[in-house]
């Protein structure tokens, strides 16, 4: 078996560099860095994962507690984009990811046992119930953490401009000329639905447009099908919305879909806008005027900021608001018939 000392002996480095180099070290030129990596893929060299933990004090291994009520699971594309991108940024500085759960062997116990048990150095966090006490408990630890679309000075955070990207949606809407502007929300229980909407009615106040409480519609879990029907619930009133602003892309395809089976043609009779741009949204027709969220950045700078936490390298919390940008398709346009 191939060890550091073979690959010392080959490259002509010190054993104690080339450990180095295996444990990240910063302190190491990139030339150097490179020779020992090519040198030891081309000796066949694997890595002692319990040497490199004694050595380190590390277990490598980070915990992802995920958990959502949309059903969807990790397959909803805003989650798995952004996991990937903190998934390529860890993986690239050594550490393997594991997911975390309530369950230890088939027996409930809570998330931060799991995470002692496991022994994972840190814990990127997308949690759909932040009431939850397990997850309270798991802040009130020494465990590093980052935690996703939430906003709390227990933790670093990260999270996209939701109050501006909202803001932005109705400004592009009413600069289209829209002055009925409805909004399907997320539901207000959640940081991304809570500050969308908070976005969209102050935007509404802003813009001196008609903010009513019949223009807006919860729709439950960012689905497809929540989507659809908070769409039909809107195309019922009386006075009907010529544009729709909706939570997420899945709420925005339901809301295209039920009004196409209406009858109504988008965007010649009704206007809709999404927020998140999936990698679907520009695939759909009408392809999908939306709100762009960075996933592959929200995922990355959250692994920066979890790493350096888990090295002891920041000072304080983090609380990242990245922004946001109007990406304008096929999906909107001026209103037809607009007073």
């Amino acid at each position: 078996m191939t060890t550091i000392y073979d690959i010392a002996k080959r490259t002509g480095y010190s054993p104690t560099t080339v450990s180095k180099v295996f444990n990240n070290y910063s302190d190491v030129r990139e030339k150097t860095r490179q020779d020992i990596l090519r040198t030891a893929r081309e000796m066949g060299y694997v890595p002692n994962a319990h040497a490199r933990t004694l050595t380190t004090k590390k277990s490598w291994t980070i915990g992802v507690l995920f958990v959502e009520s949309t059903g969807a699971g990790i397959r909803h594309p805003f989650f798995s984009a952004v996991i990937e991108s903190f998934k390529q940024v860890a993986v690239a500085k050594g550490y393997a990811l594991m997911f975390i759960s309530k369950d230890v062997g088939g027996k409930q116990s809570g998330y931060l046992e799991n995470c002692r048990i496991r022994g994972v150095d840190g814990v990127v966090v997308f949690l759909s119930d932040y009431e939850d006490p397990y997850f309270q408990e798991l802040l009130d630890s020494d465990i590093p953490t980052v935690v996703l679309d939430y906003e709390t000075p227990e933790s670093h955070t990260v999270c996209s401009d939701n109050w501006s990207g909202a803001v932005q949606a109705v400004e592009y809407l009413a600069g289209l000329g829209h002055r009925r502007i409805a909004h399907i929300s997320g539901g207000v229980n959640t940081t991304p639905g809570s500050r969308r909407q908070e976005g969209y009615e102050a935007a509404m106040l802003q813009q001196k447009l008609d903010l009513r409480d019949s223009y807006i519609v919860t729709g439950a879990y960012y689905s497809m099908e929540s989507g659809y029907n908070a769409m039909l619930e809107l195309l019922r009133l009386p006075e009907p919305p010529t544009a729709v602003f909706a939570s997420g892309d899945l709420l925005a395809f339901g809301a295209v879909k039920a009004a196409q089976d209406s009858g109504l043609a988008v965007p010649g009779d009704i206007s809709v806008m999404g927020y998140d741009d999936i990698e679907l949204a520009r695939y759909v027709t009408p392809a999908l005027t939306t709100v762009r969220q960075d996933t592959e950045l929200l995922g990355s700078r959250a692994a920066e900021i979890l790493l350096a936490a888990i090295d002891k390298i920041p000072d304080g919390k983090e609380a990242l608001a990245l922004p946001v940008e109007v990406i304008v398709r096929d999906s909107c346009a001026s209103p037809a018939n607009e007073e």
